[in-house]
């Protein structure tokens, strides 16, 4: 909490017996070239053992000759700004904030270094144990008085804006220039991450910054650990757990608390698990920004989603293969439909603006479907009106190519956006041809006729040749069924002219493989985070199963029934190396699913 006044600035000096003359004397005899006294005094003043009342009496002499304390004597400022004053009595916490409101006040040479030891608070001390010269451990202080710390941190942090206005400008490299290498442990990464939040709330010009800063380290994370090895690690981990131990070869006693997979909700790979960690503490903070005292603050919320919107096209949107970070997104539009078409529109924009480059507009058109496909929280009616908008976009486009004087051809580098808007159609309509279908099944066939496939299948740019092919099984399959399109012929022709694709970058032969031209991108699909993912879970739509025999897969005579929430794109998945403060609940990391707050299914504004 913020302090409420600082009377004790205007405190008397405490007498207290001590080494040495007072500060102004000790700074004179320096001026003349006596420097006796003055490395005594920063020897004092580095002095793990001093105690309180020495500490407060030095700081109250250097808080009244603060104007002496010019650019020539910066190595004692920072001998003061090392002192150990976090987490020590209140008297001495005080005097020092007093210190710091007076020093940045009448010395603002010094506002970077009290700024980046401020900074410096933001993480848990690092715990170093050493043996026979060696260090062997670098965990983190597990320290109960650690919210204590970091709210004495933000004390002296929104003294110092106070004092000084301008202080967002230089914070802000300080932030970025200190955050924790993503290697480090999780709770050093919760802690930090947890701090930049609760700077944004009494620093709101900078929000947008920081949630910058947050969301490209936790892409880092995120890209360097893909849902092929999590899913790996899980499975690994399950399996040693189901096989028979071996009694008797050693017999040890273990603390199995401290044991990092010895939790249900611990993610065995260490990169998930931290980017779990910083998942659940950055939809915490999503959630008690847009909801006030329980109630949905709809002004909070839109601001916020200009910023995320913001981070989203800066960072997300040209990250490709990214599998988690990117629900922050789906998370803060589950709240109201009204973000949801927000952020349709948005992605629709960058999609059809031939002025974008194309590899955003394809990623924008991966988005767009994958949007629509998952999320549970957007009615058919959005669908419908997000289809009426793609696939009349399409057939325009294809007409533009009809007009051509050269003849259109099945060139992805030229067509990329029109080939990714067309297969987020195929997959959107895999997805939520049932919903469409449900509410009236003879208007719901009228309108999926009415959308003309066939002539999307039938064209000259031959879009079923591009598209995964799992995706174009399933919509062939399912446009079969109800006898909407006929893509078979297509299909099977495509199959006797495979893309060819060479083996190395360096030459060899071109050989025919089940590759995916587009290299295919399905940012929702199946979230693996365990405990972030509980929020993620009542809001996601899974693949259903279609339930008729008659949906065969062409050329591999499998059927429509699956053996996991997404087998039809099993296998096809390109893989990429690659004081002001929140409430307590946000801190907790026992989350509970949320309701999914939404309003009544409105009709979708056609241009957006």
């Amino acid at each position: 909490m913020e302090i409420d006044s600082l009377d004790f600035l205007n405190s008397p000096p405490v007498k207290t017996v001590r080494f040495g003359g007072n500060v102004v004397e000790t700074l004179a005899k320096y001026n003349r070239g006596d420097s006796g006294d003055y490395e005594l005094l920063k020897h004092q003043l580095a002095d793990p053992e001093i105690k309180d009342a020495q500490m407060i009496s030095w700081l109250q002499e250097f808080r009244s000759c603060v104007s002496l304390l010019s650019k020539d004597h910066e190595q004692l400022i920072y001998t003061i700004l090392r002192v150990p004053w976090v987490g020590r009595s209140p008297a001495v916490v005080e005097e020092y904030l007093a210190f710091l409101s007076n020093l940045v006040s009448a010395q603002t040479v010094y506002l970077c270094a009290c700024l980046k030891m401020v900074v410096s608070h933001f993480t848990p001390k690092r715990v170093t144990i050493c043996e026979g010269g060696v260090d062997i451990s670098d965990s983190e202080d597990e320290d109960d008085d650690l919210p204590r710390n970091f709210n004495q941190s933000h004390q002296a942090l929104q003294i110092i804006t106070r004092y000084v206005p301008s202080t967002s400008r230089f914070l802000m490299p300080i932030l970025q220039e200190n955050f924790p290498f993503v290697q480090k442990s999780s709770r050093t990464l919760e802690c930090y991450v947890h701090n930049l939040l609760r700077v944004t709330v009494y620093m709101p010009s900078i929000r947008r910054d920081i949630l910058g800063v947050i969301v490209e380290k936790m892409l880092k994370l995120d890209v360097g650990a893909s849902g092929s090895e999590i899913e790996e690690a899980e499975e690994q981990a399950v399996h040693r757990k189901d096989e028979p131990s071996e009694e008797g070869l050693f017999q040890m006693d273990e603390d199995v608390s401290d044991c990092p997979t010895s939790g249900a909700d611990v993610m065995i790979h260490p990169v998930a698990e931290r980017l779990d960690t910083l998942m659940v503490v950055l939809m915490a903070y999503i959630k008690d920004i847009c909801h006030v005292n329980g109630s949905f603050n709809v002004e909070k919320t839109k601001d916020l989603y200009r910023d995320l919107l913001n981070v989203f096209d800066k960072f997300i949107l040209p990250t490709h293969a990214s599998c988690h970070v990117q629900y922050i997104m789906f998370y803060l539009c589950s709240f109201k439909l009204a973000l949801a078409e927000a952020f349709l529109d948005h992605l629709w924009k960058i999609l059809q603006c031939p002025s974008q480059p194309a590899v955003l507009r394809q990623a924008a058109a991966g988005y767009l479907g994958s949007f629509l496909a998952r999320a549970k929280f957007i009615p058919a009616v959005t669908v419908r009106a997000c289809l009426d908008l793609l696939l009349p976009w399409i057939h325009r486009y294809i007409d533009s190519q009809d007009s051509s004087v050269r003849q259109a051809c099945c060139d992805i580098s030229l067509h990329g956006p029109f080939y990714t808007a067309c297969q987020a159609a195929f997959y959107t309509l895999i997805f939520r041809h049932r919903a469409i279908l449900e509410e009236n099944m003879k208007k719901g066939l009228e309108y999926m006729q009415n959308l003309n496939l066939e002539r999307v299948v039938m064209c000259q740019l031959n879009p079923l040749k591009v598209c995964l092919p799992s995706v174009t099984n399933m919509f062939a399959a399912i446009t079969r069924k109800y006898q909407v399109v006929f893509c078979y012929t297509i299909i099977e022709k495509n199959n006797r002219h495979v893309l060819p694709v060479v083996r190395s970058s360096t030459g060899g032969d071109c050989v025919t493989t089940n590759t995916n031209p587009l290299d295919s991108f399905f940012p929702f699909d199946p979230y693996l985070l365990k405990r972030s993912g509980r929020l993620v879970e009542p809001l996601y739509q899974v693949w259903e199963e279609v339930a008729d025999t008659e949906l065969q897969v062409t050329n591999t005579g499998k059927q429509g029934s699956r053996q996991d929430e997404d087998d039809f794109l099993c296998g096809e998945q390109p893989q990429t190396e690659g004081i002001v403060g929140l409430t307590p609940n946000s801190y907790d990391p026992n989350l509970c699913s949320p309701n999914s707050v939404g309003s009544p299914p409105i009709t979708f504004q056609r241009a957006f």
